[in-house]
């Protein structure tokens, strides 16, 4: 192949780099709660009204102020890595590499803490309602008798989005990842040396399976539907 000599001037650099490049302090994590979740935090909710002021506490869908909080307090996300494993075919003394299967790493994001607790709150309560605190037991409601057919014990999994903006606020390429449900949600160190510095957190999510898309759409958040339902 015939090699081309690019002299290494800063005008031929700018020719080649005609497009904006991405930045990545610019995206936006679009989170969400399953419905079986969501139905288990407004019982809880409501009961807690009820029982506090004998007024009943009601919301359309608490999980939709939470979707918006995320978009604003999840400070750190990853674009997903794309893996293929590799089957090595050994032929007399070398190797043929063919193409395995492909494998889903999980997704971490780390959040900002507020004084409420509101979105880590959520996320550990999805996790209780996985797997019960003081029982080998779940919380779901399967939707219908155990003996049935139809019973649906994955509804704890929800999908999820992470979005490129570019510097317009335009999405330009997003991912979205299929069936999540969180593993671990990290410990937030307490330290009275602490300066200077907000409370944050990991969750690490588990994903079946992710797919790119592509889009050129304005991405807006309005911040006054943000509120703890």
């Amino acid at each position: 192949m015939a090699s081309t000599n690019v002299r290494g001037r800063i005008t031929s650099f700018k020719a080649n780099s005609n497009l904006d490049y991405a930045r990545p302090n610019l995206f936006q994590v679009d989170i969400d709660f399953p419905e079986a979740v969501t139905a288990l935090i407004t019982a809880a909710s409501t009961a807690g009204a009820s029982g506090t002021s004998g007024s009943t506490k009601t919301a359309a869908d608490p999980a939709a102020s939470m979707r918006v909080l995320g978009g604003f307090q999840v400070k750190a996300a990853q674009i997903p890595a794309s893996t293929v494993g590799v089957i090595e075919v050994p032929f007399r003394g070398r190797m043929l590499k063919i193409a395995g299967d492909r494998t889903f790493e999980p997704w971490s994001i780390t959040v900002h803490n507020d004084t409420a607790f509101r979105l880590r709150s959520w996320f550990e309560k999805w996790m209780e309602a996985i797997q019960l605190y003081d029982e080998n037991a779940t919380e779901i409601d399967y939707g219908a008798a155990v003996s049935t057919a139809s019973t649906d014990y994955l509804r704890y999994m929800k999908d999820m989005k992470v979005t490129q903006l570019d510097r317009r606020g335009n999405a330009v390429r997003s991912y979205k990842f299929y069936d999540c449900w969180p593993s671990s949600v990290s410990s937030i160190d307490l330290d009275f040396g602490s300066n200077d510095a907000i409370e944050e957190f990991t969750v690490e999510l588990q994903v079946q399976y992710w797919k790119p898309e592509v889009g050129n759409t304005e991405v807006e958040i309005d911040p006054t539907s943000a509120t703890t339902p």
